[in-house]
């Protein structure tokens, strides 16, 4: 299973659960505080996830690797280029 097959499942699991608590569509008879709680619950869960991701791409962001040698070996191919074309005539 991928990982969108994942999170289509889950946000259909959580979709469901709520439609079935805030619509009273299995006659459950639920007071009325969890139908107000339940009501606003996918905007709380949109600003969760808005949170989580931004959290995961700083996280990511602030523990990034520099590729020191990965650095140093595109430079040499630069020049090697550079120096390739010059043989061949270019100027630059």
């Amino acid at each position: 299973m991928t990982k969108l097959l994942e999170w289509v499942f889950g946000v259909s699991v959580i979709g469901a659960a709520w439609a079935l608590v805030t619509f009273d569509l299995l006659n459950l008879r639920l007071p009325e505080a969890y139908k107000e709680v339940a009501w606003p619950m996918p905007v709380y869960l949109l600003v969760v996830f808005g949170c989580y991701s931004l959290a995961t791409v700083g996280y990511r962001v602030a523990t990034f690797n520099d590729c020191e040698e990965a650095s140093k070996e595109l430079q040499d191919q630069i020049k090697e280029a550079k120096e390739d074309l010059r043989i061949k005539g270019l100027k630059m």
